[in-house]
């Protein structure tokens, strides 16, 4: 299916009927007219991927790779066609940018060059989550920086706002005739908290909070609802008692449709709760930790194939795609079935994400590997 760009909608438009992008064929009535013949509805897909966590080893690549001029697209070319074949492909910006002249700034206030929003839309994502532990690392201002990089490169966002008024209006996206709304929370800012005098400048994770932002994006139109979790413990692979509560009050409800977490900077199981689907933890995405740990470098790429039901849209076909950041040099984002990375390495990545994404029982409910 030739991807369709998705595109931020307000409430109050009118919906248009979608037709097909092939000419409908015809059917024969009983009464011998003839009637357009309704095509199969193919349905959509979605692509969600980790942690984009822009420490400085990775602006020094940029570097580069451009020449003197930093230049991200080189590092997330190895995943550029698995992410633009998706009909919505989801990032999760975790780092606030600053301004073109710097300063950039990696552990423990991150400030991330904004060249790297131009790359994530390159790679063909329509929208990031930006709610994350490190949202306020730069204040009021490093969040208004972030999502008018994001605006000035295309990409859709939530998570944070730069007004009460952008904070109240849900983000729904349209693909391909579905709307579908997004939201974004975070367990908490490193200590930091939201200003007073602008509570609605990054969301902080509680259920009824979710679900109270769930059911604004449906009133707003939404027949689907994702939402971006970024909870849990770093460098745990298991999901904590906590996330599994939150994500069977949510699965629950039939506000949310699909849980995408975030956090841990490593690979978390999948699970299908209620007949919906929660990846507890994407892991990294992009990054370069001061100590790599193995796990560190690996991430999955979720993929959700949803369908029309009779009550509404559902996941028939759930699928991950392990990668791997290859710290080289030059570091490169590869899946694992690339024939760049290292077998040994691939082989490895493999092994250790089946055994991680699969122990909650994923495998038995439907979720399958894919190399790309």
């Amino acid at each position: 299916m030739r991807r369709m760009r998705v595109r931020r909608l307000i409430a109050t438009l009118a919906v248009v009927p979608v037709l097909g992008a092939c000419t409908a064929g015809v059917e024969r009535t009983a009464g011998g007219t003839t009637a357009p013949a309704v095509p199969a509805d193919p349905g959509f897909s979605v692509v969600a991927t980790g942690d984009v966590l822009i420490h400085p080893e990775l602006t020094e690549q940029a570097t580069e790779d451009g020449g003197g001029r930093r230049d991200y697209r080189p590092m997330l070319a190895g995943i550029r066609d698995t992410i633009s074949r998706a009909d919505l492909a989801v990032c999760h910006l975790e780092t606030p940018l600053a301004p073109a002249g710097g300063p950039f700034e990696g552990y423990p206030d991150f400030s991330a060059p904004p060249e790297i929003a131009t790359a994530i839309a390159a790679t063909g994502y329509d929208d990031c989550s930006t709610a994350s532990n490190h949202t306020l690392d730069q204040g009021a201002g490093g969040v208004d920086r972030t999502l008018d990089d994001l605006d000035a490169a295309g990409i859709r966002h939530t998570g944070s706002a730069r007004t009460k008024q952008e904070a109240l209006t849900p983000l729904v996206l349209d693909v391909h005739g579905v709307k579908v709304g997004h939201v974004s929370f975070t367990f908490g800012f490193n200590g930091r908290k939201v200003p007073s005098a602008t509570p609605w400048l990054a969301n902080t994770l509680d259920a009824d909070a979710v679900l109270a932002a769930a059911r604004a994006a449906r009133a707003a139109g939404a027949q689907i609802v994702i939402a971006s979790l970024h909870w849990g413990v770093e460098y745990q692979p298991l999901p904590t008692a906590e996330q599994r509560r939150i994500a069977q009050r949510l699965l629950g409800d039939p506000a949310i449709d699909l849980i995408i977490g975030h956090h841990a900077h490593v690979v978390q199981p999948f699970e299908k709760i209620d007949g919906k689907w929660v990846a507890y933890g994407l892991g990294n995405s992009i990054a370069r930790h001061s100590e790599p740990r193995g796990s560190t470098e690996e991430g999955v790429i979720a993929r959700f194939h949803f369908t029309r039901s009779g009550t509404g849209w559902t996941v028939d076909r759930a699928e991950y795609v392990p990668t791997v950041i290859d710290l080289g040099p030059p570091i490169r984002l590869r899946t694992a079935s690339s024939p760049d990375l290292d077998p040994a390495r691939s082989a490895k990545a493999v092994q250790d994400t089946d055994g991680v994404v699969l122990s909650r029982g994923a495998g038995q409910a439907g979720l399958t590997r894919a190399a790309s």
